[in-house]
């Protein structure tokens, strides 16, 4: 049994330290920029549909590794539109592509619940369910694999507890339970606690570039090439609020690149289609035990 805040504090902290909508972070475009000089082709995921820049190649990635995974994630066919959770359509999404994952019927799955469901996908495909865990806001480590075993999340006053009894199951059903679960009660703020401060120079695939707190929004790094000087680019995927599609976003500061980004200098910021990060909010996922 772990200590914890009052229940209805401890919802209304996840979900103001989830996605805000912050002052923009670019001026406001009418129209999708163009992505001119990068070849752009039909493929089913962002390691066969983009090419990386004249002068750059995409680093290595083991086969099972989560950099591997995220760059060979299905994506919904080009030209695809950003779809709410409520089935509504984003109007000036800025995406270069979405990704083919499901963003439910509630308004829960937002930009640090995106980042963790991809996380947490990862390792549901590897049946690496020890290895699947959140933090609450208050504190309290999520599970799946005690949820798997059929323990539940209790909250009583000011205790979160985990309480035993219901079947057993780890398909997909659970899984999504689980979710959900994590979703309302984690945010950007509980994310940001528990992943690693990385220097931006240090960047990898899977890396995340978060804001904790409200405002507070995550963006996920899900592919990433390299020229002879070691000059890295990298792509960003995003989900929002209110949760929607997860999605690959454009560049709109450099269209020409798009949907590769540059690595910002050191003390500069990295400006995202609706989200400014500062150079240090960059962090890495813990190495699962």
């Amino acid at each position: 049994m772990v200590k914890s805040i009052p229940f209805f504090i401890l919802f209304s902290l996840a979900l103001t330290a989830s996605c805000q909508t912050p002052q923009p972070a670019a001026p406001a475009c009418e129209d999708i920029p163009v992505l001119s000089n990068i070849t752009r082709t039909a493929g089913t995921n962002a390691i066969s549909r983009f090419s990386p820049p004249a002068g750059f190649k995409r680093t290595s990635s083991d086969s099972s590794s989560f950099a591997f995974f995220l760059r060979h994630f299905p994506l919904k066919p080009d030209g695809s539109p950003v779809h709410y959770h409520n089935g509504d359509i984003k109007a000036h999404a800025y995406h270069a592509a979405v990704l083919d994952l499901s963003t439910g019927e509630e308004n829960l799955q937002q930009c640090a619940d995106a980042v963790m469901r991809l996380r947490a996908e990862y390792f549901y495909s590897q049946k690496a369910y020890g290895k699947m865990h959140f933090n609450f806001t208050n504190g309290f480590r999520c599970g799946f694999d005690q949820w798997s075993r059929g323990c539940r999340v209790k909250v009583q006053g000011n205790q979160t507890s985990w309480v035993c009894g219901q079947a057993p199951s780890t398909n997909r059903s659970a899984f999504q339970a689980w979710m959900n679960q994590v979703f309302m009660f984690a945010g950007t703020l509980s994310l940001e606690k528990e992943m690693q401060a990385v220097a931006a120079k240090d960047l990898r695939i899977g890396d995340v570039w978060i804001k904790g707190g409200s405002p507070g929004h995550a963006v996920i790094v899900m592919d990433m090439c390299m020229d002879s000087s070691g000059n890295k680019l990298f792509m960003l995927a995003q989900s929002y609020m209110p949760a929607q599609d997860m999605h690959i976003l454009q560049n709109i500061h450099e269209p020409g690149l798009s949907p590769w980004f540059r690595l910002p200098e050191p003390g500069m910021e990295l400006y995202t289609p609706e989200w400014t990060f500062a150079y240090g909010q960059l962090k890495r996922f813990a190495a699962a035990p």
